[in-house]
């Protein structure tokens, strides 16, 4: 999952000396809007389109409309976890990558990352999801991969999300059952709170029609 195996074999990368209506024109092209220039064959920073929009005129080569531009990029052997945060805190549709003499190797697009992830993630393989509300502190994967494990059920991914203003997280659960009733009657044992499960729906109308005729004869 390095950098470096996930570059775009679409997306070119710009030169100083390509005019400010080029770049919007390939941004259009590739629906993307960032791009990487390059000056002597070196990365010297990603243009984007909102910068491009704010100047008058387009004719000019970018080294000539921007003295300086961001430089953000990741190494080649950066983690696929390493990308992700910077796609997010840069928000970015192409990331730059280099090696580590800081030569440019090429871009990857967050299409193409979340085209990748849905590869190789698990998020092709039947499942369901569940999520979990619990104190950071009361936080231990290893119970819960064991709670999951006893109802002969696998994690396929784990997501963490912290709660703004609070010391609780909400735990993200990707299992390799469409059913998981079971599961979460278990971690209700456990006293975990369970907020929500996306699962197979035919089985959920399933339950809600048993537990309507169970009402049906009770009331009988």
């Amino acid at each position: 999952m390095r950098a470096d195996n996930i570059l775009s074999e679409q997306i070119p990368p710009l030169l100083h000396t390509d005019s400010g209506e080029k770049a919007l024109v390939w941004m259009d092209e590739f629906q993307i809007n960032h791009l990487p220039v390059l000056k002597n064959g070196n990365f010297v920073g990603l243009v984007s389109e909102s910068e491009l929009l704010d100047q008058s005129n387009l004719e000019p080569s970018l080294d000539t409309l921007f003295q300086h531009l961001p430089r953000p990029f990741a190494y080649a052997d950066a983690h696929l976890f390493d990308l992700l945060q910077h796609f997010a805190l840069f928000k970015l549709t192409v990331l730059p990558v280099l090696d580590r003499q800081e030569q440019f190797l090429g871009v990857i697009s967050s299409q193409e990352l979340l085209q990748f992830l849905a590869q190789t993630g698990g998020l092709n393989v039947a499942g369901a999801v569940l999520v979990l509300e619990m104190n950071a502190i009361d936080y231990t994967l290893a119970q819960i991969s064991q709670i999951v494990e006893s109802n002969q059920a696998k994690i396929l991914n784990v997501f963490v999300n912290e709660i703004p203003d609070s010391t609780k997280i909400q735990v993200n659960l990707r299992i390799n059952q469409q059913n998981l009733h079971s599961i979460i009657r278990t971690f209700e044992r456990y006293d975990y709170k369970v907020l929500v499960s996306f699962q197979n729906r035919d089985h959920q109308n399933e339950l809600q029609e048993r537990y309507q005729e169970l009402m049906h004869y009770l009331s009988m």
